[in-house]
């Protein structure tokens, strides 16, 4: 299922329960590395984000958890491994923030979405603070009263 998001972005896949389980914090771009077989794998769609984080190790990012399904037309031989951990790229920098913040806080890293920019798979990055069933009824609280005003300002202003 492939939608279609900003002109230079093709979305693949979304991790939905991500949004009502965590609060997000910041959202990087990476890069994934991936075999051939897998980006074409990920062209058609067949990729599962749900129970996928992300973890540093020796100053690198890699993301667990992800499987992207085998391509249909590929060989046994030359085909990829479902569940293996994928490496992202991201700046130096960036990486330090991140395991900096993990260290110090009770953060996750977390994908949110998989999509391809100008022809490259990019993933979609979250460091987020998880979230208790009490605060999950407060946000979908919140949620509600907000669509409330926002109709009753709009029926005022007919």
């Amino acid at each position: 299922m492939v939608q279609k998001g900003p002109p230079d972005r093709t979305t693949v896949a979304s991790n939905r329960r991500a949004r009502a389980d965590y609060d997000i914090l910041d959202a990087y771009e990476c890069g994934l590395v991936l075999k051939g077989s897998e980006v074409k794998s990920l062209r058609a769609g067949s990729v599962q984000l749900n129970d996928a984080f992300a973890r540093v190790r020796s100053n690198e990012i890699w993301i667990m958890g992800m499987s992207i399904s085998p391509w249909g037309h590929a060989s046994a031989q030359n085909g990829h491994i479902v569940d293996r951990p994928r490496k992202l790229l991201l700046h130096r920098t960036e990486i330090n923030k991140l395991r900096i913040r993990t260290e110090q806080e009770p953060l996750q890293m977390i994908p949110l979405s998989i999509y391809f920019r100008e022809g490259r798979a990019k993933l979609e990055l979250a460091l987020a603070k998880g979230r208790r069933m009490y605060d999950k009824r407060h946000a979908i609280r919140k949620r509600e009263s907000d669509l409330e005003a926002r109709r009753a300002m709009s029926y005022r202003n007919r």
